[in-house]
């Protein structure tokens, strides 16, 4: 049976909190099976593990996690706070993407990689003088060419 902990996070920190429990749990081999930063509660991140031994060992070590609450919680008392996504991307290599979101909002830029596993694109800006690699979540970017396209504009020309 496994339960549902909470761990007490650096308000603002919960993602790189989450990167290095991640890592841990897979080192370690922890039986760990969730890390679940809720929508909308900062300085939380919960955890579902077989014991709370593992969810503990799991954050040892790992900077800006402070404690585990005492008592587990159940999961009606957070369903609330999680959304289920299954996002689709249709993003492709060499795909011109407007980025909609951050420093570099409106700017235009050319796909260079994709990671699925961590929602992000390394992009290169086009109106940039030198040519940098720049790395920006999936849902911040949006396709305005593909290079398809454009190979056949080019034969239609």
């Amino acid at each position: 049976m496994t339960s549902i902990y909470t761990l007490k996070t650096t308000a603002n920190r919960e993602d790189q909190v989450m990167d290095f429990i991640t890592s841990h749990i897979k080192k370690r081999n922890l039986e760990v099976y969730a890390v679940i930063r809720p929508h909308g509660l900062r300085g939380y991140i919960f955890l579902e593990a077989a014991s709370k031994a593992d969810a503990e060992e799991s954050f040892q070590g790992v900077p800006y996690a402070k404690q585990l609450l005492p008592n587990p919680v159940k999961y009606e008392e957070i369903e609330h706070m999680i959304e289920q996504v299954k996002v689709q991307v249709n993003i492709q290599k060499n795909d011109i993407v407007e980025i909609i979101s951050g420093p570099f909002k409106r700017e235009k830029a050319k796909v260079n990689r994709i990671d699925q596993t961590k929602d992000e694109i390394i992009v290169e800006l086009l109106e940039s003088a030198v040519p940098i690699p720049i790395t920006v979540k999936l849902d911040s970017v949006k396709v305005i060419r593909r290079e398809s396209e454009e190979e056949e504009q080019k034969e239609n020309e």
